[in-house]
């Protein structure tokens, strides 16, 4: 059984149990290595007949492999960015197949290669129409940001919305998908935005404790004292961030519990499943958090679900971001009213006419993903195109841009297939490596795999300068 996070572990271990009188092992990074060796021993003997772990414990060996299970298998969690680069689910297909075996794919916002799959006959679609036990569908409501008013981030409807449910004794739940307290400093009076020396990218401004913190090289500074630029005492964190919308919700609510669950407030060994524990001991808490909040957890206290910004993924370079967005907004409401208790999700919004978003919400993630896959289909992107992109860093820029430009000049064997690029990446610098992409296209995966092997061979032959760092990434999750 594989999920997607190493916080999902415990609850699907407890699971299984209760059903399961049988020897069950967990495989995850968390553990030590005497129990990731022991958890496999026991796999490959047969002693354990259920094994659950990340997306690694897809290579451990069975004596018997009967099923495969993946749980929330859209989640781009699955997919190994660095090094050896490889999807587990995609995996867990294959190894299913090699075996002869039956797979489930479970999800309630299916990725749109699933969708496809089902569609065209290479998987058997089962529809589940109703949630588990007594629990109905959540009642969902736009706030348009445009006509009212905000405190601190907070919409009056959403505070209202807040004090009625936390009245009643129930927990709420806030989705906040930025860390940190705000996400730049600011100076008033010359414009000045603190960044990354190593990074093309801002600084974020954390409060606890207090510093400036790069998020892609990790790089922290001081605060400084006044502006860099211009000498002036007028820095000022700009923006809302999950630390400065705890402070303003211990002001709106201060005899409420607030229970933060962020990557700052569960970096230390065992604090997720105590911030867990807390969650589920607390009658009435309100719960702030980003994704890690909103994957699969089962909190049946939580009757209101409040999204404090929904446009993030409208308006991406990516053109999976709007898929993505789609799936963590779903999944961010399948929090609300999981038992008895009805529940209900507001949206803060300042795009409350999207198209894409009235689907989702006044239909349902099925008719919001017919939807992208018809313009998928349009465009030729994925999953009816099949893409690889290669990615190269270098301390110099013309470096990077010269090596993928030698690989754009090959005459590949196939014509249907399309080199895009050499482009800057979204993050054109990232740990003082100046970033370029090329994207190989084909119409068929066949195609794409012969057009790869010849940009490879032609790499071994050309004996590149170890002044270039190259990575070939087929079926990106990521393009940008």
């Amino acid at each position: 059984v594989l999920v997607p996070e190493i916080s999902l572990t415990p609850q699907t271990i407890a699971r299984f149990r209760s059903r399961f009188p049988v020897p069950i092992a967990a495989l995850h990074s968390s553990l030590s290595e005497k129990a990731r060796l022991d958890a496999w021993l026991s796999a490959r003997s047969g002693e354990s007949k259920i094994v659950i772990g990340t997306r690694s414990a897809i290579f451990t060996p069975f004596a018997s492999l009967g099923l495969i299970i993946v749980d929330e298998e859209h989640d781009n969690s699955f997919k190994q960015q660095d090094r050896f680069r490889y999807h587990a689910r995609d995996l867990a297909i294959m190894r299913a197949s090699l075996n002869t075996i039956p797979i489930v794919l479970g999800s309630a916002t299916p990725s749109l290669e699933t969708i496809l799959n089902t569609k065209r006959g290479r998987y058997h679609y089962l529809h589940l129409p109703e949630r588990a036990g007594n629990a109905v569908m959540p009642e969902y409501q736009l706030l348009d940001l445009r006509t009212l008013l905000q405190e601190e981030g907070l919409s009056a409807p959403l505070l209202q919305a807040m004090k009625e449910e936390l009245e009643k004794n129930n927990q709420v739940m806030l989705f906040l998908n930025r860390r940190g307290f705000a996400p730049v400093l600011y100076c008033t009076q010359c414009g000045y935005i603190a960044g990354c020396k190593r990074c093309d990218v801002k600084l974020v401004y954390h409060r606890h404790p207090e510093r400036l913190h790069c998020h892609h090289c990790d790089a922290r500074k001081m605060i400084p004292p006044a502006c860099q630029e211009c000498g002036e005492a007028a820095l000022k964190p700009l923006g809302m961030g999950t630390q400065r919308l705890e402070e303003v919700l211990a002001q709106q609510f201060p005899t409420v519990p607030i229970i933060r669950v962020d990557r700052d407030s569960t970096k230390t060994k065992g604090a997720l499943e105590k911030l867990i524990e807390q969650i589920h001991a607390e009658p009435k808490a309100i719960l702030l958090g980003t994704q890690m909040l909103a994957k699969g957890h089962h909190f049946p206290q939580v009757t209101l679900v409040g999204i404090i910004d929904a446009d993030g993924g409208l308006f991406s370079a990516d053109f999976r971001a709007t898929e993505q967005m789609g799936q963590l907004l779903t999944q961010v409401a399948g929090r609300a009213g999981r038992e008895e208790k009805r529940g209900k999700v507001l949206i803060q919004t300042y795009q409350p006419e999207h198209p894409l978003l009235q689907t989702l919400l006044k239909q349902n993630y099925t008719a919001f993903a017919d939807q992208l896959l018809a313009e998928r289909e349009t465009a030729t992107l994925p999953p009816y195109s099949y893409f690889a992109v290669l990615r190269a860093e270098a301390h110099q820029v013309k470096h990077a841009e010269n090596f993928l430009a030698m690989i754009k000049k090959l005459k590949l064997p196939q014509e249907a297939v399309s080199v895009h690029g050499p482009i800057p990446a979204l993050i054109a610098k990232r740990k003082g490596l100046h970033c370029q992409h090329l994207l190989i296209k084909a119409d068929k995966r066949s195609l794409l795999q012969s057009s790869l092997k010849t940009i490879l061979k032609h790499i071994d032959n050309a004996r590149i300068k170890n002044t270039v760092k190259w990575t070939l990434d087929v079926d990106p999750v990521e393009v940008m």
